[in-house]
């Protein structure tokens, strides 16, 4: 039986799914996400506000998504942590499916973990620790040579 956290992030991969067709859902992307958020990585840590800036920055995500030929998006597995009553830590396991130029089909399995808050029975995501996406495109040639 799927967890909150499950059932949450699969709802999350759909709404993902959904975007890269001709028009991002950018509020059902948004309404995952906190009035504002942490999001670290290999650039650093970064404040974020859930607000029209953000609406531009996911339409220009999925723009980018598209011109690199992802596909589609699944989790694969995500393993929770709870923190306390009202806070949980999930590792995210997902598989990307790109679409080359070439005509040649690449997955590519990665992880971001993410926190999340629970508040009247709904979940949001108010910060999230993701690897090199670039150095994973660029490794199976989606961003040219490695």
């Amino acid at each position: 039986m799927p967890t909150p956290v499950d059932r949450f992030f699969r709802e999350y991969v759909n709404v993902f799914n959904r975007s890269l067709g001709s028009e991002v859902d950018v509020e059902g992307i948004r309404s995952h996400f906190s009035d504002c958020f942490v999001a670290a990585g290999p650039g650093g840590v970064k404040c974020g506000e859930n607000n029209d800036d953000f609406a531009d920055t996911l339409r220009q995500g999925y723009a980018f998504y598209q011109s690199i030929g992802t596909r589609a998006m699944a989790v694969r597995n995500v393993k929770t942590t709870p923190i306390d009553e009202s806070h949980h830590m999930a590792r995210v396991e997902y598989r990307a499916t790109y679409d080359k130029p070439s005509g040649e089909t690449v997955e590519i399995d990665f992880a971001v973990t993410y926190f999340l808050a629970a508040q009247d029975q709904s979940l949001t995501i108010f910060g999230f620790v993701a690897g090199d996406e670039m150095a994973l495109y660029r490794q199976h040639g989606l961003l040219g040579e490695a």
